[in-house]
């Protein structure tokens, strides 16, 4: 996999951007990107690697190439595959109140644009597929969660990213497409400016100078893991052989969000000077109480370890989002009337709308 072609759907997005830059940085690869900027952009990927934008039309010719698509366009999939040896597939509708808010628009993307990319992947003998799952498809469970435990699904996301599960080992049972589904934990670290779970949104408010809605009485639990940790693992998981596994993709750490704040709170008050401040309302539904990952199947079979502390993680995230900050600031003094106060990006990098720049 080191020089390996990699197709990575949503790969303009939190998890997507992260993996991008570590291929990048350590193997002599080709990446193809799809992503219809619902969530993240062009931008976004231009702050990792320098790259090109393509068309069907104009595939294979650039070792980084951005083509704008979706999922849902089974043809448009079937084409973008062409010369892929591993499909990372982490486009998906995300998050267990969306989810609730519209579960057939939940379906669709979640179970018929995961086929799409599993027949993508069809077409392109040896091809590897990975999927991006949760920890939703359990519902439930007494934790630690294990891959071996019935799912419960407690929600219409969790009963997605079950239906993809499912392809997942269908399409290696009667295709032989080697397929694993990654069951990752609560990620967080830097670039998570569009994600919308607990520590990337914590964060955002605090230095907003927002109060903090907890919902519950905030000793529930989740297993949170380091976008770092979380890429090492995809990585892991394209050089293996292991076909038609699940896996669950976290620390083995429980921590409550209570106690997660009271890390927040140190880090914010010792570092930046900032307090803030919390209130309690009442447990959404969907939502589970405990959860938190057995790890043994990932560490024998992948041989991959999460690395560091939930607290130096937090500091280095954090200090992502301080940056992000002092540069908008930054870019906010220097505007002059009359002048765009986002510049074109050089180097062939594309701006908002994805176009290249040159």
């Amino acid at each position: 996999m080191k020089r390996a072609s990699w197709l990575i759907t949503g790969g303009c997005g939190f998890i997507g951007t992260n993996l991008v830059h570590e291929l990048t940085a350590g193997y002599d690869c080709r990446i193809r990107i799809v992503d219809n900027f619902s969530v993240g952009s062009a931008e976004d990927l231009a702050a990792v690697c320098d790259f090109r934008t393509a068309s069907i039309d104009t595939l294979g010719k650039d070792r980084i190439e951005l083509i704008e698509g979706d999922i849902l366009d089974r043809e448009f999939m079937l084409a973008a595959a062409e010369g892929i040896d591993c499909i990372v597939h982490l486009a998906a509708n995300t998050g267990v109140i969306p989810s609730m808010e519209d579960p057939e628009h939940d379906c669709r993307v979640n179970v018929l644009g995961t086929l799409n990319c599993l027949e993508a992947a069809r077409t392109r003998p040896g091809c590897r597929f990975i999927l991006a799952s949760s920890g939703a498809p359990l519902g439930e469970q007494e934790p630690p969660i294990r891959e071996d435990m019935v799912p419960r699904p407690l929600s219409p996301y969790g009963a997605s990213k079950l239906a993809g599960e499912g392809y997942c080992s269908a399409y290696h049972g009667s295709f032989g497409v080697s397929t694993a589904a990654l069951r990752f934990g609560n990620v967080y670290g830097p670039r998570s400016v569009h994600k919308g779970s607990v520590i990337a949104k914590f964060i955002r408010q605090i230095f907003a100078g927002e109060t903090l809605t907890v919902y519950g009485d905030g000793n529930q639990t989740r297993d949170f893991i380091f976008t770092g940790d979380l890429v090492r693992a995809v990585i892991a998981c394209a050089g293996s052989d292991a076909a038609g596994e699940i896996f669950q993709i976290a620390t083995s750490s429980e921590c409550t969000i209570n106690e997660l704040l009271e890390e927040l709170k140190e880090i914010f008050s010792s570092g930046y000077g900032i307090r803030f401040e919390v209130v309690y309302t009442g447990p959404r539904k969907g939502e589970v109480l405990r959860n938190y990952s057995d790890i043994s199947k990932a560490r024998r079979m992948l041989g991959w370890e999460p690395r560091g502390t939930l607290r130096e993680h937090l500091e280095e995230t954090v200090g992502w989002f301080a940056a992000q900050n002092q540069e908008a600031g930054d870019r906010r003094r220097e505007t002059v009337p009359g002048r765009p106060s986002h510049p074109e990006i050089s180097n062939g990098r594309p701006g908002r709308n994805g176009k290249e720049k040159t």
